[in-house]
C-alpha cells in the first residue's frame, strides 16, 4: 500500500453556478458538497495527507463554519490561484516528502463510490498515472456559428472525471514543466502527464460521478446520493449520527 496525498480543489470562482454561495459550499442533501467529497478520503488507511485549495476570500467562511471539522480530520487549507492548475501547483508545494501517490479531486464531485477510488489508486500504483472517466453515450456534434459541421465518432471518447491519481514525482515534474508542456490550456492534470509522453490509464465509471457545475445539478446529485445504500454504522447508533458533520 502506497502513501497517498489528496488535493481537493475548491478555489474556483463558480461563475457558471451563480448565487451568493460558491458551489463547493452549497448543501447537497444536508451537507456541503466539499465536505461530502472529503469524507470519501478521511478514513482511508492509505491517505496520509489531505490538502484543500480555497480562494483567499473564502478563508473566513470556511474556518468559521467548518474549521473544527477540518482540523479534526487533519485537512489542511491552502490558497489557490485564479485557475485550477494554479491551485494544484500551490498545493503540490505542501505535499509531504513521504507521499508516493497524489490524487487530485474536484470538491464538487461529491457522488463518488469507494470502489472507484480503490480502483483508480490501485491502477495508478501499477502504472504511475490513472484517472476515472466515463464513456460518452450521447451523439456529439461539432458546431460553428450555430450550425452542425460534423458528427463526432464517440466510440473511443470518454469524459474525464476525478480523482486523477499520479506518481508523486511524475505529477510534480509535470507541473514544474507546465508552461512548456501546455501553456494555459490545462483543463485537468492528465493533460500535463500526457504532454510528457507518459501513458495515463483509464478506470471506467458512469455518469453518476457528477460534477456540480450549475444549480440544476444539485438536485440530481441529491437524487444520486439518496439512491445509494447507506453504510451501516458499527456499534450502537446514537441520536446524533446524522449530525456528525
Amino acid at each position: 500500500m502506497k502513501n497517498v496525498a489528496v488535493i481537493i480543489c475548491a478555489a474556483g470562482a463558480s461563475a457558471r453556478f451563480g448565487g451568493d454561495r460558491k458551489k463547493p459550499f452549497v448543501e447537497v442533501d444536508g451537507r456541503a458538497a466539499f465536505i461530502r467529497s472529503i469524507e470519501f478520503f478521511v478514513d482511508r488507511d492509505d491517505v496520509k495527507q489531505i490538502l484543500m485549495t480555497i480562494a483567499p476570500e473564502d478563508e473566513e467562511l470556511v474556518k468559521v463554519k467548518w474549521g473544527a471539522n477540518l482540523a479534526f480530520n487533519n485537512v489542511r487549507l491552502c490558497h489557490g490561484g485564479g485557475e485550477r492548475f494554479e491551485s494544484v501547483a500551490k498545493a503540490l508545494e505542501q505535499v509531504r516528502d513521504d507521499v508516493e501517490l497524489i490524487a487530485v479531486h474536484d470538491a464538487v464531485r461529491c457522488c463518488l463510490k469507494t470502489e472507484w477510488i480503490d480502483a483508480v489508486i490501485h491502477k495508478a500504483a501499477e502504472t504511475g498515472a490513472a484517472i476515472l472517466a466515463c464513456p460518452v453515450v450521447g451523439t456529439l456534434k461539432r458546431v460553428r456559428e450555430d450550425r452542425i459541421v460534423e458528427t463526432v465518432d464517440r466510440r473511443e471518447l470518454y469524459e474525464a472525471q476525478t480523482p486523477q491519481v499520479f506518481d508523486a514525482g511524475l505529477l510534480k515534474e509535470a507541473y514544474a514543466r507546465r508552461d512548456q508542456l501546455a501553456g494555459a490550456g490545462i483543463t485537468d492534470d492528465a493533460i500535463l502527464v500526457e504532454a510528457m509522453g507518459r501513458p495515463v490509464a483509464v478506470v471506467p465509471t458512469d455518469a453518476s460521478n457528477l460534477k456540480i457545475t450549475r444549480k440544476q445539478d444539485v438536485p440530481i446529485a441529491e437524487a444520486i446520493i439518496r439512491s445509494r445504500p447507506r453504510p451501516k454504522p458499527e456499534g450502537p447508533i446514537g441520536p446524533y449520527i446524522e449530525a456528525q458533520w
